[in-house]
């Protein structure tokens, strides 16, 4: 992998973790399981990066978005 591939799909990457982490962390049904299911430090841990979720969609969208129009 050269690293013009690796420029092109390094914006997906991030536009892919903000989509399921926004879609997880926004699902009551996800999160009512995850606190059933996953250890409280863990869940604590998965709420605090809901902005960081929130930066990567919008960001990885703008982003990919730049990619491929160009």
């Amino acid at each position: 992998m050269t690293v013009q591939e690796l420029d092109f799909l390094f914006p997906f990457i991030v536009l892919t973790y903000g989509v399921m982490m926004s879609f997880v962390l926004h699902n009551k049904k996800l999160m009512k399981l995850a606190h059933e299911r996953f250890p409280q430090h863990l869940v604590q841990q998965m709420e605090t990066s809901k902005y960081l979720a929130l930066f990567c969609l919008v960001t990885g969208t703008l982003w990919s978005l730049q990619n491929l129009w160009l």
